[in-house]
């Protein structure tokens, strides 16, 4: 018996890591034996007639468009003339409402919940990880019936490497979600995370795993062999409470997870808040920077010419302002007045714009919050939209896949009653959600 389950063992899948991924749902196992489809693709396909398709890609949305679904791909888009429908096929009509690739979320945190209802610190250290992971199942199908179907998780926040299930039971179809990447432990700088404020002769458990120096090596293989997509480092943070955030990891640090990463075919994204944090994360070479709320023209025009994307994570420094006291009206506190100045700034220099952000701190399936806030603070509707789809998924190399309503890739698309290019707000109104041909949501007949 022993040897029958040492030999599964060695059979059964591992975690897919870096590189380039699959992002299709496994086959579930059949108790008759063989695989079987994943749980609600149609076996016949689907035509979807909405009265307009953004296609992640045009400003300007298609008027009368329809788009041809088979299996998990589109299989053409175009005038109704231009589209020719098997006889077999399955008519969806979507009267007054426009069709969009599927949001990208740059920036979440499935293990987390607002913290008005408990702070983070209590989360990390008086939440059971079952529980944490009760609580994430449930997220993920929030952000899917909320309209995003690629989410990537910067962070279980002291719940290990439970992302990596979380990931692995979407995909098998045990539980709705969107399609995730996912960074197990963030890393941070021996000593300058949380909680923090304990006698010193306790160990108190972390919410990301310290590393130093040549020590990063072994942790970025580490959370690479254990199934992370991503790796995420903290470039800056504060040291201790109420001290203001300074950079933790130096270039040369920085570097060496980066090489690391990339020697396993895996990109980098870094939290940084200050200008220092953030120059050293471009410099280093990282993917996209989390925050940045104290960038200036210097450090975008740096990302800009590295080609590092911003993911500004606006909403959730509304909420943490909201949570102090803010009731939204104006004068906002100097935390939002920076934000927005530094956002504004980013723009001005032309930095590539990733949504995300950083759901968790506030409540997930109000993702569309940070759209509403990109365009508040400077974009054009049809520019956020981008951010969250068509540009996010090219940020995130997944361009070849999906965030465009295009032949060939993933069918992931929703539905929103209006038109978002005009009205950023109507990605509140989600009513049809698919995610590689699988419906999820559809409109009450």
């Amino acid at each position: 018996m022993n040897r029958l389950i040492i030999a599964l063992m060695f059979l059964a899948p591992a975690a897919s890591g870096c590189g380039e991924q699959p992002l299709t749902p496994a086959p579930v196992p059949s108790p008759l034996g063989g695989p079987e489809p994943p749980p609600g693709r149609a076996d016949h396909p689907i035509l979807l007639k909405p009265e307009r398709v953004f296609d992640g890609q045009e400003a300007e949305p298609h008027a009368d468009w329809v788009v041809l679904i088979r299996g998990d791909k589109i299989e053409n888009v175009g005038a109704p003339a231009d589209v020719s429908s098997p006889k077999d096929v399955r008519v969806i009509d979507l009267p007054g409402m426009a069709l969009l690739p599927g949001l990208i979320e740059g920036h979440s945190h499935l293990f987390l919940h607002p913290y008005d209802e408990t702070p983070w610190e209590d989360q990390v250290l008086k939440e059971s990880q079952a529980l944490r992971v009760a609580r994430a199942t449930v997220h993920a199908r929030a952000l899917l019936l909320s309209g995003f179907t690629t989410v990537r998780d910067l962070g279980t926040e002291g719940a290990a490497e439970a992302d990596v299930g979380l990931k692995q039971a979407i995909e098998r179809g045990i539980i709705p979600g969107p399609r995730l990447l996912v960074v197990t432990r963030a890393i941070v700088a021996t000593g300058s995370y949380a909680p923090k404020g304990f006698a010193a002769e306790f160990a108190v458990p972390q919410g990301a795993e310290e590393a130093d120096g040549e020590a990063l090596r072994r942790v970025v293989r580490s959370q690479i062999g254990r199934g992370a997509d991503w790796i995420k480092v903290y470039a800056d943070y504060y040291w201790g409470p109420g001290s203001d955030a300074k950079p933790t990891f130096s270039v040369e640090e920085l570097k060496l997870i980066v090489e690391t990463a990339r020697g396993a075919g895996c990109r980098v994204a870094a939290h940084a808040t200050t200008k220092e944090g953030m120059r050293r994360a471009a410099l280093a070479g990282v993917e996209t920077i989390e925050h940045g709320d104290l960038g200036d023209a210097e450090v975008f025009r740096l990302m800009k010419e590295r080609g590092v994307a911003l993911c500004p994570t606006l909403a959730a420094g509304e909420a943490m302002a909201r949570y102090r006291g803010w009731s939204g009206d104006a004068p906002a506190p100097a935390s939002v007045g920076t934000k927005r100045a530094a956002f504004k700034t980013a723009l001005e220099t032309g930095v590539t714009i990733l949504n995300g952000s950083d759901i968790g701190v506030f409540a997930h399936g109000k993702g569309a919050r940070e759209l509403e806030l990109l365009v508040d603070y400077g974009m054009k509707p049809a520019d956020a939209l981008r951010s969250a789809t068509g540009i996010g998924a090219k940020a995130l190399h997944l361009d070849n896949r999906l965030g465009m309503v295009k032949p060939g890739l993933f069918a992931d698309l929703i539905a929103v009653e209006g038109d978002p290019t005009r009205e950023i707000g109507a990605l509140r109104k989600v009513r049809f959600v698919m995610k590689g041909g699988v419906i999820h949501r559809e409109p009450k007949e």
